[in-house]
């Protein structure tokens, strides 16, 4: 149902090598280059959260956006983090990264 690809787990490993890992949040980012879609940002788990433990990292995900998006795998490509999803979101694009490698996780005000 969760997958971290070894590429996205080394840039992990290499963002978080000279401060504490943080939980990860997997959410739906409005705008954008090609609409909403998938991104990271650190945050803690709330009530309403799945908890995935992956390869030393923990991510999280709102479970209405999880019954959404189905399976998800977080990957890294030339642009930074990308989250693929199993289902089709409506109107949401995979074209941007939310969480770029040269510039980290971004914060997620909730």
């Amino acid at each position: 149902m969760f997958e971290l690809t070894e590429g996205a787990r080394q840039e992990l490993d290499a963002y978080f090598a000279d401060k504490e890992k943080s939980p990860v949040r997997v959410y739906l980012a409005p705008g954008g280059c090609s609409g909403p879609r998938l991104a990271l940002a650190l945050d803690a788990p709330g009530d309403g959260d799945q908890v995935f433990d992956e390869q030393g990292y923990t991510f999280c995900v709102d479970k209405e956006l999880l019954n959404q998006t189905g399976a998800l795998k977080v990957d890294l490509t030339y642009m930074g983090f990308v989250v693929e999803s199993a289902n089709a979101l409506e109107g949401a694009g995979g074209g941007c990264s939310g969480c770029a490698s040269s510039g980290g996780c971004s914060s997620q005000a909730q």
